[in-house]
């Protein structure tokens, strides 16, 4: 869910501006005014970043279209946590409730994403002096993610909230090239975290027979005792 950010290949900061504009920041277009969506009561509060990925693994990502008829819903937090479900602006937001509870400087970002296309939405987080995009479809995956998984993402419009204002940046597409061997190094760590899941998969694979026949002969043998 946490990737680094690369240095060089995300604008991070952005360039301040007064408000979106919709002619231009044609993926931001949120259903209600922004302070809704920090502002209403949620009942979840979670005490770190590994609560809100177990929460957030429970929720189902379901399209608008499906769920409100609509091409384009953004729901405030306190709805989608009682719904449990949504698609990318929804888990998105609902996290970054939670992330600014837990301290961290972050920002509700709008964009473009190589896996998951046009008008996606994700996160940008700033902790101990360490910048990471949080992906919260990706928790799944995993807590933490290799740089190299989110380097597609690219922002278009961020939001921030400081407890009084909202604050609004537009971002401009960087031109990454890295060095021979920062790119080796980058493709060695993904290769080894996903390694590591495939590994583990199979694994589980391997062992669900035994597992299963275990369940059925535990079940069975209160009632050979009697």
């Amino acid at each position: 869910m946490f990737a680094e950010i690369i240095p060089g290949a995300y604008d991070f900061h952005g360039r301040k501006i007064f408000s979106p504009r919709k002619r231009r920041h044609r993926v931001f277009h949120p259903t209600f005014p922004m302070g809704l969506f920090v502002r209403s009561q949620l009942t979840e509060k979670c005490r770190s970043t590994k609560e809100i990925r177990k929460f957030l693994s429970k929720c189902k990502y379901v399209p608008d279209q499906e769920q409100f008829k609509r091409e384009d819903y953004w729901m405030p937090p306190d709805e989608f946590e009682e719904k449990k479900r949504g698609d990318c602006e929804d888990f998105a937001l609902w996290t970054w409730r939670q992330l600014m509870d837990l301290g961290f400087s972050c920002r509700f970002v709008a964009g473009y994403s190589g896996k998951y296309g046009e008008g996606h939405a994700w996160l940008t987080a700033e902790k101990d002096n360490k910048r990471y995009i949080v992906e919260p479809l990706a928790c799944h995956v995993g807590e933490r993610l290799p740089r190299l998984s989110l380097v597609r993402h690219r922002p278009e419009i961020s939001v921030e909230w400081d407890g009084k204002k909202l604050h609004y940046f537009e971002h401009i597409p960087k031109v990454w090239r890295p060095s021979i061997w920062e790119l080796t190094s980058l493709v060695s760590e993904w290769l080894l975290f996903y390694t590591g899941i495939i590994v583990r998969v199979i694994i589980v694979v391997l062992l669900l027979p035994f597992l299963l026949a275990r369940k059925v002969f535990l079940k069975r043998a209160p009632s050979k005792s009697r």
